[in-house]
């Protein structure tokens, strides 16, 4: 805890001196802090029975890491519906200048991959400078997302599946109030795509990759730490009926306690983050790739569709 409140200090007054939540154009910035390089903070999925500011851990309700079956029925159901229209089923990202590398990262990776269903088409709909709160706000998203589609030679009709990662830029209000607040801009989102990609299915979500190393008021610690309980609570609503559309359940949990790392091995160290410590160098970049590769081909409401037949 000790850590976490030498973190929140020394970005307070950069994220207080912010007046916008957009996200500022990239700027060259000085070393990326490399000596914060742990807040303490637990992975939501090694939390077991333990509690975060009287907050249960887990991905899902309950402090479990997988849904409830009756929740998992309903996403497997939803990925049966999954079939090509025209020929053509299109994976669609939504976010910020991270999601972005990450996920054409992600792209290219399974362009080339011969394990990947012939019929898919990725596409890279998130982009830099709109946070969570301005997407909706700015028809210039939207407008950018239905270029991306055509460029692919697809249609917001032929969207079925989403992986949607959002942050606050400038994010400073404690917990629960920030993860409430990125909720509610990622239950608007979702909603908004509800209606523009009538035969969307599938929703996953991703919170925010370590941020103790930044130098920028844009999303550090604890605000990414708590981005998290953000996209759980977005999944809780669904599962209670409280937002309605596609099934909507985790992508890849990508945060990490730094150095500490969590306990599948996985840590975030300084060399993963460009200079401003907030956006993901080239191996932080191939570091969510691969786990996105490997949700997408073991997920079990997502293999059945991105895999190819001849590798079920």
């Amino acid at each position: 805890m000790k850590a976490l409140l030498a973190l929140a200090a020394a970005f307070a007054a950069v994220s207080a001196s912010l007046s916008t939540t957009q996200a500022p154009a990239r700027q060259a910035s000085p070393n990326a802090q490399c000596s914060l390089d742990s807040t303490g903070l637990i992975p939501l999925t090694d939390m077991g029975s333990r509690r975060y500011r009287g907050y249960r851990g887990g991905l899902y309700p309950g402090g479990v890491n997988r849904p409830v079956p009756k929740y998992m029925k309903k996403g497997l159901a939803a990925s049966r519906q999954v079939r090509p229209i025209n020929g053509k089923i299109v994976l669609l990202s939504i976010g910020m200048s991270n999601a972005s590398a990450e996920f054409s990262a992600f792209k290219r990776a399974s362009d080339r991959d011969s394990q990947v269903n012939q019929n898919l088409v990725v596409v890279d709909g998130a982009q830099d400078g709109f946070d969570a709160t301005n997407v909706n706000a700015r028809p210039a998203y939207w407008d950018s997302v239905d270029s991306r589609l055509d460029a692919a030679g697809v249609s917001a009709a032929q969207v079925q599946v989403v992986w949607l990662k959002e942050a606050i830029a400038g994010e400073h209000r404690r917990f629960p109030k920030d993860a409430k607040a990125l909720q509610a801009s990622l239950r608007k989102i979702i909603t908004t795509m509800r209606f523009r990609y009538p035969k969307l299915r599938l929703v996953y979500l991703s919170s925010r990759t370590y941020g103790g190393y930044a130098i920028t008021g844009w999303n550090p610690e604890p605000a990414a730490y708590d981005s998290g309980y953000a996209v759980r609570g977005v999944i809780q609503d669904r599962i209670s009926g409280k937002l309605k559309g596609p099934w909507v359940g985790w992508g890849p949990y990508l945060w990490t306690d730094g150095l500490a790392g969590r306990s599948d091995g996985l840590q975030w160290t300084c060399d993963d983050v460009e200079a401003d410590g907030t956006h993901p160098s080239k191996s932080g970049v191939q570091k969510v790739v691969n786990m996105l590769t490997t949700f997408f081909k073991t997920d079990p409401t997502a293999k059945r569709w991105y895999l190819s037949r001849a590798h079920p």
